[in-house]
């Protein structure tokens, strides 16, 4: 399906009401009035992580380290990384000219705790190929002025497996401030993500629980992504609960990296998204406080309504078997966004009225191979919702193109069932 395109009359008109979105430069605090350290310190630093031996302590004192290399720790086991405190030992990448992570982890049972990492060229922190990473305690962020120009994930683990992020802070991203990618059992928990363009992502990961969490003032809230083309294919197992999803209303300064699959998927994503379900398997949503996203609280898509091919093997396009149940929504916000497709769906073409903020949105498609129909909810797509009847819920029908966008308030379909998420981090809570 190619990218629906609205009339440009009335994106003028809701653009002069809705203004520019927020672009936040919020720091957990000034880095600045720590003391800067020696040159020798941070080549002593430096040398720490390259002469760290398996079983081995990193201690980072307190201080602002300015660093102009990367921190790489390659192959270790049993290896802790440690600060002062996330307010007390910084990091600075900004001299960085060559490579792109700040720090870069690869190997087994390793913790990384107690600190700020500002200003990586790339990513902030990465972890790649590792069984048993914990982050904890730990700040990523962007000092920068232009934030297109900050770097792409904050706390980035991918092909993982073990992962526990617990107590952090990421901000300022252009993708994920959390982003969790291709791995397995996987906990995020009592963590803070603002002004990033996704605040919390999992994405073609299996076994995820993300809880007792806060995303405020990204683009999105939390983002469950299933994309093709990578080296492991649909993911499956998310329950987010006892989250706070607050005001997501950022502007998206994600840049587009190229016009084929994945070309940056997350450039679609409309300001004002609280939980995004893309291509998504298995995804249980409940006991969250979703509140005052202005364009929806919950998106429900598939993979087609990004435009971008759908073809590739082992993947569905589909998001299916996903229960929603027992969250807190309101929409009291404002105009949903316009400078999305997605977001220019939802505000001229839902089901409630233009420019109405939507609870629950569902862009309508399915497996035709399983139903003629989507009254028989093929995808299983539950919601069971109290006082559902108050909800502003959209069911898009896109089957006609941009000539012929339909929608329809019927939540009934989705209504009358149950789906079983089964997830298991009993191997990891004690990390």
């Amino acid at each position: 399906m190619r990218k629906i395109a609205f009339p440009p009359a009335l994106l003028v008109f809701f653009l002069l009401l809705i203004g520019c979105s927020d672009s936040n430069h919020e720091q957990l605090f000034d880095s600045s009035k720590l003391p800067k350290k020696s040159i020798e310190e941070v080549e002593h630093i430096i040398e720490a992580f390259i002469m760290a031996e398996d079983s081995s302590v990193i201690e980072i004192p307190e201080g602002f380290y300015e660093l102009n290399t990367q921190l790489i720790l390659d192959n270790k086991s049993n290896v802790t990384i440690k600060g002062a405190g996330m307010m007390k030992t910084v990091l600075s990448f900004r001299g960085l000219k060559t490579g792109g992570e700040g720090v870069k982890i690869v190997g087994n049972n390793i913790k990384i705790e107690d600190l700020t990492i500002e200003d990586a060229p790339g990513d902030g922190i990465k972890a790649q190929h590792t069984d048993g990473i914990v982050f904890r305690k730990i700040n990523v962020t962007w000092t920068n002025g232009d934030k297109s120009k900050n770097g792409t994930y904050g706390i980035y683990p991918v092909q993982c497996k073990n992962v526990v992020i617990d107590d952090c802070v990421a901000s300022h991203s252009k993708d994920a401030g959390i982003y969790v990618g291709q791995s397995e059992n996987i906990i995020v928990k009592n963590s803070l993500a603002f002004g990033n363009v996704a605040g919390i992502e999992i994405e073609n990961s299996d076994n995820a629980e993300v809880f007792n969490n806060v995303a405020r003032n990204n683009s999105g809230g939390i983002l469950v992504f299933n994309l093709p083309g990578l080296p492991k294919s649909d993911g499956k197992g998310t329950k987010i609960y006892n989250n706070q999803i607050l005001e997501n209303n950022h502007k998206n300064f994600a840049t587009p990296i190229g016009e084929g699959p994945n070309g940056n998927t997350v450039t679609m994503i409309p300001p004002g998204s609280g939980i995004v379900l893309l291509a998504a398997k298995d995804v249980e949503v409940f006991g969250n406080k979703i509140l005052r996203n202005k364009t929806a609280g919950i998106a429900i898509a598939s993979y087609q309504i990004t435009g971008f091919p759908t073809d590739a093997p082992n993947w569905s396009p589909y998001t299916s078997n996903i229960y929603v149940h027992d969250n807190e929504y309101d929409r009291s916000k404002g105009f949903p966004d316009l400078t999305r497709e997605l977001g220019q769906l939802v505000s001229l073409y839902n089901a409630h009225g233009k420019a109405k903020t939507q609870d629950i949105i569902y862009d309508g498609f399915w497996d035709q191979n399983l139903s003629k129909t989507i009254e028989n909810n093929p995808m299983k797509i539950c919601i069971d919702e109290a006082k559902m009847s108050e909800l502003f819920f959209t069911l898009f029908d896109l089957s006609g193109g941009k000539e012929e966008v339909k929608s329809s308030k019927n939540y009934q379909p989705f209504t009358n069932c149950t789906v079983s998420v089964a997830t298991d981090i009993s191997v990891i809570q004690s990390l």
